[in-house]
């Protein structure tokens, strides 16, 4: 790992943080690594294709960051690693099925954290959303049945989001924070924040991980301290 330096953005109504750092990995040998392995679709949402990452890595970046996940979001330093992948969106717009057009969360565990890193320099990012009919930015357990009555709700009055990847606000979400992509940039945030890739239509949707949209996710699970 290389030398890092952070910034803590707090977001949204329910301030909740954004901890956006550079420096964390060593970009070419990431994508070598990633363009030597074999890729292949992994459950139903994820809009792409994904590869495994070496447990060694995973266990390497999750040391890294446990400093910050204990500073900024008040979890046992040593989190364990839930899954980790190299993941390339490749879905054309016109494929996305619903669920693949709106902000989605991870689950509804606020001691689940997701760690994302940029590692090819194409446009958008990541952004964050907050759900206008129910004002949640984040979904919890005591949440999900009123969110998800609220959202089937806004379908029957607003319909279906048409074919498209989100890209900012809509009747049924205001986006209340985006981060650019560049390359090396990590995003480490809870998994529970409706929250969804920002892919401008220019974006190269390739299964190649040297010219697509290739990042590294690692979800990681901490303990109250």
């Amino acid at each position: 790992m290389g030398f890092m330096h952070h910034a803590v953005h707090l977001e949204g109504r329910e301030a909740e943080p954004s901890v956006v750092i550079d420096g964390l990995v060593d970009v070419p040998a990431l994508v070598a690594d990633a363009a030597g392995r074999a890729f292949a679709p992994i459950g139903p949402h994820y809009p792409g294709v994904r590869a495994a990452v070496d447990p060694a890595l995973a266990a390497d970046l999750r040391v890294a960051v446990a400093p910050l996940i204990a500073a900024h979001f008040g979890l046992d330093p040593a989190p364990a690693v839930l899954e980790g992948y190299y993941s390339l969106v490749t879905t054309p717009p016109e494929r996305l099925t619903p669920i693949q057009r709106l902000p989605h969360f991870d689950g509804v565990e606020p001691d689940r954290l997701a760690l994302l890193v940029f590692l090819t320099p194409t446009p958008g990012g990541t952004a964050f959303y907050r759900h206008r009919l129910s004002g949640f930015e984040t979904i919890t357990a005591a949440r999900l049945p009123d969110y998800d009555r609220a959202l089937h709700a806004d379908v029957g009055h607003h319909g279906l989001p048409p074919p498209a990847y989100i890209a900012g606000d809509t009747p049924i979400f205001e986006r209340i924070a985006l981060h650019r992509a560049q390359p090396g940039r990590a995003l480490l945030y809870r998994g529970h924040r409706l929250h969804c890739a920002d892919l401008p239509p220019e974006t190269p949707l390739l299964a190649d991980p040297r010219r697509g949209r290739l990042t590294l996710n690692l979800f990681l699970h901490g303990i109250a301290r």
